[in-house]
């Protein structure tokens, strides 16, 4: 340690040897309920530490973020606590969080995602049929102008906007075919270019 540091440390020993002193001067009367709540303020105050230290991990686990990694046009996505990957692309400059789902054909808006992005739903054609684990929900045919992940553009994404309410947008198989390879590799997603 350095003799600012040892000094630093003698005089907050000293400070808090006072504190405590008066403190227990003033309350020795009831000096087994006084300890009792000084308890209850020092674990307090170890939780807060400790959220404070942990608070990154605790960040990713809660919301997992996914990564570009740059020049080499692959995007990582860590698995979220509900078991499912999400993505947020910029659809014609807007973000949109999408499910990954392999098992959709389409790339499938909600109609606030698709209100988001410029597309309004009250003017499509709802002519098409998409059948989910809800029902079968009518669908209106779309063209992405711009889909942005990271760097990765793809332009004239062909999408639908289901008429139904959803939870999600879905990023179906014409978006994730576009990549050479997609695999899930320890819990993360891969997709690359």
């Amino acid at each position: 340690m350095i003799s600012d540091d040892i000094g630093r440390l003698i005089y907050l020993v000293l400070l808090a040897a006072v504190i405590l002193g008066y403190f227990f001067a003033q309350n020795r009367q009831s000096l087994g309920r006084t300890m009792q709540q000084a308890s209850v303020w020092v674990l307090i105050f170890i939780g807060a530490i400790a959220v404070i230290g942990l608070w990154g991990d605790i960040s990713n686990s809660v919301m997992p973020r996914q990564s570009v990694i740059a020049g080499s046009n692959r995007v990582e996505v860590p698995r979220a606590p509900d078991g499912h990957y999400y993505l947020v692309l910029d659809v014609n400059k807007t973000p949109v969080r999408f499910v990954v789902d392999t098992g959709a054909t389409a790339v499938v808006l909600r109609q606030e995602d698709a209100r988001r992005v410029g597309i309004f739903p009250s003017d499509l054609a709802y002519i098409d049929q998409a059948s989910t684990a809800n029902g079968v929900v009518r669908t209106a045919r779309v063209r992405l102008d711009r889909v942005d992940l990271g760097g990765i553009v793809d332009t004239g994404l062909p999408a639908w906007v289901s008429e139904g309410e959803m939870r999600e947008s879905l990023l179906g198989m014409t978006y994730l075919s576009r990549f050479s390879k997609l695999s899930i590799e320890g819990g993360t997603l891969v997709l690359q270019r």
